[in-house]
């Protein structure tokens, strides 16, 4: 059987990537006609997107890249933004 959950109880839940590491917390839906067409997640202190990000404040997850909803969201490691230590350690 099918579980729906109502949009306002998605506000703040904690989403991991499908490796298992934390990524932020859900700050908004984005509803394009009657249909969730993704996520805007934040980036909280000690999430992996906040390492990711910098400075940024979050990012947007299209809803496909959504695996699971329950108590936390699942979302595609397709999501994460790509990044490299590298690149840091050369602009400095």
């Amino acid at each position: 059987m099918l579980k729906m959950k109502k949009i306002s109880e998605t506000y703040n839940m904690k989403v991991f990537t499908d490796g298992g590491d934390y990524f932020g917390d859900v700050e908004e839906s984005i509803v394009t006609s009657n249909k969730v067409f993704g996520w805007r997640v934040r980036a909280t202190k000690n999430s992996f997107l906040a390492n990711v990000l910098g400075n940024a404040k979050g990012v947007i997850v299209p809803h496909q890249l959504v695996k699971a909803m329950g108590d936390v969201m699942i979302i595609s490691k397709s999501a994460v933004p790509s990044y490299s230590g590298d690149d840091e350690a050369q602009n400095n």
